[in-house]
């Protein structure tokens, strides 16, 4: 492996969870989503009413399962500051645990049922 920087892919519009779930089955160790871009913490507080109902609780959703994917041992999770109070907030692809037989469906239909 050389010094060849890693790319960070930027979607274009807010991801949902499914999205991103979709990204983590099919991303290849080292590939970068910017998930989210923002103060993740405080749009997702409703008192604030940064977004719509709807948009937060997709964002707080998509949160939760980037947090999931990490403890799993899929993803590693990175915040890079992008101004006063606004982070990406990336997730690194790493690569598939060798004992994960299962699929990354099979993770989320165990998870469900818990």
């Amino acid at each position: 492996m050389g010094n060849t920087p890693f790319i960070t892919v930027r979607a274009s519009r807010p991801l949902s969870e499914i999205e991103f779930c979709a990204w983590v089955a099919q991303a290849a160790p080292g590939d970068r989503l910017e998930y989210h871009r923002g103060f993740l913490v405080l749009d997702i507080f409703p008192m604030l009413d940064r977004l719509a109902d709807r948009e937060r609780e997709e964002l707080a959703r998509l949160g939760s399962r980037a947090f999931w994917a990490a403890e799993q041992g899929l993803v590693h999770l990175v915040q890079e500051r992008v101004g006063p109070d606004r982070f990406a907030y990336i997730a690194a692809a790493r690569p598939k645990p060798k004992h994960a037989a299962a699929s990354l469906s099979a993770l989320l239909l165990e998870e469900r049922e818990a």
